[in-house]
């Protein structure tokens, strides 16, 4: 059966898979089949819409919902809920790990100066995305030449 436990189990490696990918091999075929196409966070987002959707049907949260602090705990207190939510986070924070290497190589910021970037996105989100924001600064896209 097919339980949120179970479901967190498949779900970490996934996202573990893609980031070691990213940060190890960030341009080998393979990484750039299944992470940097977008495949394993559009996996993840299939099985954030899948489980939303069972939990809001099958497993609603009482008094859950987003509109204070205390409604989403109640929200979280659910364990599909909470298995949504940390999919979520995996889904958008392998998002943002994919683009902030697309981003660097588009600069080219070396690969060195984006591993710290990449780890702490995927450990903290935002903090990885707010450094990667201050290296990109000192990297700016180059201007396109002029036409003729």
């Amino acid at each position: 059966m097919l339980t949120p436990e179970f479901l967190f189990q498949l779900a970490n490696p996934v996202a573990i898979v893609g980031w070691v990918l990213l940060l190890l091999a960030p341009r080998r075929a393979l990484t750039r089949r299944l992470v940097l196409s977008g495949a394993l966070p559009l996996l993840l987002a299939a099985s954030y819409a899948l489980i939303i959707g069972y939990q809001t049907l099958a497993h609603p949260a009482p008094g859950g919902g987003f509109g204070s602090l205390g409604e989403v705990a109640a929200l979280f207190k659910q364990p599909w809920a909470l298995l949504a939510g940390w999919v979520h986070y995996l889904c958008f924070d392998l998002w943002t790990g994919i683009w902030e290497v697309h981003d660097a190589r588009r600069r080219g910021l070396p690969h060195g100066l984006l591993v710290p970037c990449l780890l702490l996105t995927f450990l903290l989100g935002p903090v990885g995305l707010l450094l990667y924001h201050g290296l990109r600064l000192r990297y700016p896209l180059s201007a396109p030449a002029p036409t003729a």
